[in-house]
């Protein structure tokens, strides 16, 4: 209940402010409260940013940690136009082939000539592709423009397009095309009542891209490009390769994609190991770290340092990565190219998963690392931002409590003060009255 106070009309006190002097002092836990919220909520906001620092590093440590990862391999390709697209499956390999035929769409060519005008069909046609199924086209008014316009309205459905050739002034020829290469894309055009269009048409057949390996061997395509022609690897040909090309195509294994990873992975480790110190920071020439004295923050920068040290896989100096006297970790690219073309298999042991955590390489302990901090609910980074939020909850709760403490209190000493000045004033009254008596007594000599 609010309560109203009269500030010094009988005392001649600043009531008021002497009850807000002792409210001060009355709220001074409160402030250490306010205080330590304030320091709890920047530590949560440490943690929450180190905690996402660190499953990002997890995600990246557990992908160079994978087997497949370091059998990326890059391809190539000699012969005019054709080229080469590997995929993670694909293997070092070569193949040589020679080009016997490139994938063609099913043309039909018709004889006779007409105007754009001229009326060359009925009011349907019929399309029917090679799966044997009949589609009838309208064809408006029949003229040759009307029935181009028609077969290009309906490609979606029949597979088929058309364009009207312009032979001589005046005088255009009809040429019907598959929307697809390959076989397959064969098509009859024919008016709606089954007799011939236009005369009838030449025939280009559509046909499928050949290619052949020697002993027998050819393999096929509907289009140009021959995917899986070796697993996670596909073979395009150009639309200018030359029948007869011989090509050939090599996959080999890529060490500048891996030695990038390594690099990145490096890279990513040092920035968690940076931002760890600054926020651990303590002594007199810096700024004290809002973690400074964490012992969850000192154990994982250590446990990260340690991982270039494998318990049966040794050192990774030996494959560029080692520590400075700094605390941070150095990468040497030129020793681990030389490790990896020395031995592929070697080195990319002494990264990934082993079969048990003891034969991890150094990429799976890093991983391992940052996953034990970071993981949701039961990683130590986890567990400390649920302390710290629990923390905070309480600190509010409290705080909340010395709101209603305080203001209970204050409204106590306002009834005090009122009370005191009202008590003055009738004092004050009763002393005046009395003087005004005792002035009206009559005096005696």
């Amino acid at each position: 209940m609010a309560s109203s106070s009269i500030s010094g009309i009988a005392s001649g006190l600043d009531t008021a402010s002497i009850i807000d002097q002792l409210m001060q002092l009355e709220a001074v836990p409160q402030t250490k409260l306010v205080k330590k919220q304030t320091t709890e909520k920047s530590i949560l906001t440490a943690l929450r940013s180190l905690n996402t620092d660190t499953a990002a590093l997890a995600v990246k440590a557990r992908s160079l940690a994978k087997p497949a990862t370091w059998q990326a391999v890059q391809g190539t390709a000699t012969g005019t136009g054709i080229s080469v697209t590997t995929a993670s499956t694909a293997s070092p390999a070569s193949l040589s082939f020679t080009v016997d035929r490139l994938a063609a769409t099913h043309q039909l060519a018709f004889a006779s000539s007409a105007d754009l005008t001229t009326v060359v069909a009925g009011s349907t046609v019929t399309i029917t592709g090679s799966d044997g199924v009949a589609h009838d086209i309208s064809a408006g008014g029949g003229t040759l423009k009307e029935l181009v316009a028609a077969i290009n309205g309906s490609t979606a459905t029949t597979g088929v397009k058309a364009a009207a050739v312009k032979v001589a002034d005046g005088s255009y020829r009809l040429l019907a095309e598959s929307a697809i290469t390959g076989a397959g894309s064969a098509f009859t055009l024919t008016n709606g009542d089954g007799t011939d269009l236009l005369g009838g048409a030449a025939v280009r057949a559509g046909a499928d891209a050949q290619i052949s390996m020697g002993l027998g061997i050819t393999a096929t395509s509907s289009t140009n490009t021959f995917a899986d022609l070796l697993p996670g690897v596909n073979v395009t040909l150009g639309a200018t390769t030359p029948v007869g090309t011989a090509g050939t195509v090599t996959i080999a294994q890529s060490p500048a994609t891996l030695v990038s990873n390594v690099k990145d992975l490096v890279d990513q480790v040092n920035s968690l190991l940076s931002g760890l110190d600054k926020a651990t920071a303590t002594g007199k020439d810096v700024t004290r770290g809002v973690l400074a004295g964490d012992s969850m923050a000192r154990e994982l920068r250590q446990s990260l340092l340690s991982t270039v040290f494998g318990d049966s896989t040794g050192t990774m100096a030996a494959y560029g990565v080692q520590t400075d006297r700094y605390g941070k970790l150095v990468f040497d690219q030129k020793t681990l190219e030389k490790a990896y073309a020395d031995d592929p298999a070697g080195t990319a042991a002494k990264f990934t998963s082993g079969a048990t955590a003891a034969t991890d390489g150094w990429a799976a302990r890093v991983a391992s690392v940052a996953e034990k901090a970071s993981k949701f609910a039961t990683g130590t980074i986890s567990a400390a931002i649920e302390s710290h939020t629990s923390a905070v909850s309480r600190l509010d709760k409290g705080i909340a409590e010395w709101d209603d403490r305080l203001e209970l209190r204050r409204a106590t000493l306002r009834r005090q003060y009122t009370a005191l000045e009202t008590a003055l004033g009738n004092l004050q009254s009763q002393g005046s009255w009395l003087s005004s008596q005792i002035a009206s007594l009559p005096s005696y000599s």
